[in-house]
């Protein structure tokens, strides 16, 4: 019954959203401790979202300590003094809400979506992890448990897995986007209880938080809520490192050949970009959708439909706080080597860096953009993180309506110079994945060679 309730009431409001297409109102304000609030006020459908994020992501973690922010995580949901442990999944679901959290190298996000009725259900669930969250070595253990079968399910076991732990270390190397949210078991075992407690308490704190809520809520009670549930929480007192990062210099492409548990081989480009908000990361996202937006796109036109030299090609660009990735994914027909597939992925990206985009073909970038823009915003959780995000990242949770202007203001002409600047070989890594069963296996005379006579 509450999966049906969820499904309702998400298409609802995805419906209502994306039928509206007008500015999205808010409002938002500073509590004493430092807590960022954002309310966005939205009757039509019975459901609410509140949500936290807080400014803390894989580059705050120090050397020898990652994996520590996705670590937190999934530590803080193991309840406070008054949750108990493994009960915090049970209460919303049993209020006939749904709840989820993420974490990306920039920030940790926690949301849950509620009937409008149990509003003041999510701030006390939100205001409990932030005041007291459970840290202690019971919850600590049972969690490395836990992070260790992710990593084991969705990375060392699963085919391409590794793709953002290689990119982020072969372009980022010596900074503190070179590792990957998801970190090292060594690391996360070599820790103490003191670390984990140390870590919460310099991120986990109203002053490096904003509170997002959408949905069915009136302003002025949801503020005396707000106040009642987070006005009392101490602002956090230790230094919250931000680490400034620059992209280190590569002596030409940088190349690593992956054998791994796939089935077929894999080329991945991966160009680094620059922070998002940038005017050129917003041409950058133009030439996303002018390779791989759609069955028009010129990468699925060439490679897969003409050309039949790739079963599958997309570009996924991985925007970050200072940097990024444009990252290419192919995998080769039967028939066709992966160096065969590059060869033709670089012309497509040479014919950016050389022809004008037609008009027509530009214009239908700028419509897809926009459409996604739209679209972006259809439901009441999506809005909730966007808000936040805007806020965190930019310092203007105004661009939620007026982001999509940045793009309008992207030429044709811009289109060229970031595919010029960006898509060098001074600035590439390309992996190549493949079987491994192809691993090439010490001979035996290697062997006698290395060992001898004995």
């Amino acid at each position: 019954m509450i999966k049906k309730f969820s499904f309702l009431m998400m298409f609802c409001v995805a419906f209502s959203f994306a039928s509206r297409g007008q500015n999205i109102k808010y409002e938002e304000f500073d509590l004493d401790n430092g807590l960022h609030v954002i309310l966005h006020q939205d009757n039509s459908t019975p459901i609410v979202t509140v949500s936290v994020l807080y400014h803390v992501g894989s580059k705050n973690e120090p050397e020898g300590r990652t994996g520590f922010a996705h670590f937190f995580e999934h530590l803080m949901f193991e309840g406070s003094p008054n949750i108990g442990r493994g009960e915090y999944f049970k209460i919303i679901e049993a209020a006939g809400g749904s709840l989820n959290a993420n974490t990306s190298p920039d920030r940790t996000f926690y949301f849950q979506t509620l009937p409008s009725n149990q509003l003041e259900l999510g701030l006390y669930m939100e205001s409990e992890r932030m005041l007291h969250a459970k840290i202690d070595s019971t919850g600590i253990a049972t969690q490395k448990e836990v992070v260790k079968e992710e990593k084991r399910q969705g990375v060392d076991n699963q085919p391409y897995g590794t793709i953002l732990e290689k990119m982020l270390k072969n372009a980022y190397a010596g900074t503190n986007y070179e590792w990957s949210p998801i970190g090292s078991f060594e690391d996360i075992d070599a820790a103490t209880d003191k670390d984990f407690v140390d870590f919460y308490e310099i991120f986990y704190v109203p002053n490096n938080a904003t509170l997002s809520i959408a949905g069915d809520f009136e302003t002025e009670e949801a503020k005396k809520l707000i106040e009642a549930y987070f006005g009392e929480i101490k602002r956090g007192t230790k230094t919250i490192p931000r680490p400034s990062i620059t992209a280190p210099k590569l002596d030409g492409k940088v190349e690593e050949t992956v054998f791994d548990n796939v089935q077929l081989p894999a080329v991945i480009q991966g160009y680094r970009m620059p922070p998002q908000g940038t005017e050129d990361y917003y041409a950058l996202q133009l030439v996303t959708q002018l390779l791989s937006g759609g069955q028009s796109s010129r990468f699925q036109k060439v490679l897969v439909d003409e050309k039949r030299m790739a079963l599958g090609v997309q570009v996924v660009p991985l925007a970050l706080e200072n940097g990024g990735l444009f990252i290419n994914f192919a995998l080769p027909n039967q028939g066709y080597e992966v160096g065969d597939l590059e060869k033709e992925m670089d012309i497509l990206i040479e014919e950016i860096k050389n022809d004008l985009v037609p008009e027509r073909e530009f214009q239908k970038l700028m419509n897809q953009i926009e459409n996604n823009f739209i679209s972006g915003y259809g439901s009441v959780q999506s809005i909730a993180e966007s808000l936040a995000n805007y806020h965190v990242y930019f310092g203007d949770a105004e661009l939620i309506n007026t982001e999509i202007e940045r793009y309008r203001k992207v030429s044709r002409e811009d289109l060229m110079k970031v595919a010029k600047k960006y898509f060098v070989p001074e600035n590439k890594v390309v992996l190549t994945y493949r079987p491994k069963s192809e691993q090439e296996k010490p001979t035996e005379a290697k062997i006698k060679k290395e060992g001898g006579n004995n």
